[in-house]
Parts: C-alpha cells; structure tokens; sequence
C-alpha cells in the first residue's frame, strides 16, 4: 500500500487546494464562495440550463445548489422559470445585473489562471489538463 503522502486523491486535493490560493482573493472581494463563482461563470457561459444539468456542470451536489440559487434567485441575479415542454422542469439563467458582475470580476479571476500559466508554462498546464481529464474518463467509461 502506498504511502498517504503518495495517494493520487491527496494529492488531486492539495493541487486544488494550491490552485484556489490563485482565486481565493478575488472572490472573497467579489463575496463569493467557491461554489457560487462556479454557478455564476456556468450560468455566464450557457444561456440557460436545467437545474440538474448546473450541478453536473459545476460539480455541485443539488441541495447545496439549492441552496445557492435560492439566494441568487432572492438577490435578483438568478431567474427561474418552468420549462414550456416539461413543467418537471427548472430551468435557469442570469440576470443582467449577475452577468455583469461576473464581467467585472472575470479579469481578475483570468488573472489568477495566468499566473498559474506562467509559473509552470502553458505546455504542462495543457498536460496537467489532459491527464485529468483521462483521470475523468476512467470513472465516466465504468458507468
């Protein structure tokens, strides 16, 4: 058995953990938790989704989404609405004002990417990329 310092999920966390002190800042300034920035810029760049297909998207378990939108629907940066086809179904998408917000604060979180770039260099950030999404693939062809 390896060695916990050797597990592949530890260390998949702790580069994670290493990536986010990148962007930590700016959303703490923006006031968003990691997951709200994660339904915002999902949202930003998808006109509109279902309320399942946003949690597959932003890796998102539904009652913490639920939770999430709902407040966003509150602030007024989220709408929701019932699908014309299946009245089952929620769908939805940013407000105006939301949209905005993510364009404010899109640079600054570009910017976080950036330095990640130029500090290990855009070939092994495109590597690091493909190796996890075969990583990805594995679990999503045992299905």
């Amino acid at each position: 058995m390896k060695k916990l310092e050797d597990s592949l999920t530890l260390q998949l966390l702790r580069a994670r953990e290493s990536a986010m002190t990148f962007f930590r800042p700016v959303l703490l300034k923006a006031g968003f938790t990691e997951q709200q920035w994660r339904v915002l810029r999902v949202l930003n760049d998808h006109e509109e989704l279902e309320a399942k297909q946003l949690a597959h998207l932003c890796c998102i378990l539904s009652p913490s989404l639920t939770r999430i939108v709902n407040r966003f629907v509150e602030e007024k940066m989220i709408i929701r609405k019932r699908s014309h086809e299946d009245q089952r179904i929620t769908l939805l998408s940013l407000t105006e004002e939301a949209k905005a917000l993510v364009k404010e604060f899109r640079p600054n979180v570009d910017a976080g990417y950036k330095q990640i770039v130029d500090k290990l260099g855009e070939d092994k950030v495109k590597q690091l990329s493909q190796l996890l999404k075969e990583v990805i693939d594995i679990s999503a062809s045992g299905k």
